[in-house]
């Protein structure tokens, strides 16, 4: 975190932001779909797992990860009712602690769908830890096989897919160059 500016700071909490508003709306989608699709619901929860990994392919620095999780879950935490907004920020908390895990082990210099795919299904599994934890996966073995099951991918498909997927429109327009200057191998490519 020493080697980021101020400007990396504010992108990565706006980008939490932006997550924490877009979880508390995919909240009442995952509600709405609760009764239509019990199980396979899961496979639209990868959505909580995405600001950590989507906020370090856009900025590329240490702990963005983490500070884009903690601000999204903040915020979603906080609209949410029932009290429940330290819980979320916990989740948030872990998540993206494991995200940064999975970005660290690759120094973080990879930038492509496996890694951040990766992240999230990490992230996945540090949800899974604290709903062990709160009592949220109370469940008989095969029942939680099959909901982290789908969990897991769900969270590859949005932080890996759907992130990268992302990013990469975000490049082709350019607006990334302000937020990451050109690298030397870009510079090396253009002679």
């Amino acid at each position: 975190m020493k080697n980021m500016k101020f400007t990396d700071v504010f992108l990565a909490i706006m980008v939490g932001i932006v997550f924490g508003v877009i979880m508390k709306f995919w909240d009442d989608l995952y509600t709405v779909v609760k009764p239509l699709l019990p199980t396979l619901r899961q496979l639209i929860y990868g959505m909580w797992f995405m600001a950590g990994p989507f906020a370090f392919l856009l900025i590329r620095k240490p702990g963005v990860a983490l500070l884009a999780s903690i601000a999204g879950a903040s915020l979603s935490g906080f609209l949410s009712p029932g009290g429940v907004g330290l819980q979320v920020l916990m989740y948030g908390t872990f998540q993206g602690l494991a995200a940064e895990i999975v970005f660290a082990a690759f120094r973080y210099k990879r930038y492509g769908i496996a890694v951040a795919g990766l992240a999230g299904v990490l992230s996945c599994a540090a949800s899974l830890g604290l709903d062990l934890i709160y009592g949220y996966a109370d469940l008989e073995t095969w029942a939680l096989i099959v909901k982290y099951g789908l969990r897991v991918i769900s969270a590859f498909i949005f932080t890996g897919i759907f992130a990268y997927g992302i990013i990469k429109a975000l490049e082709k327009t350019g607006i990334t160059t302000m937020i990451r200057p050109v690298s030397k191998d870009e510079y090396k490519a253009l002679d």
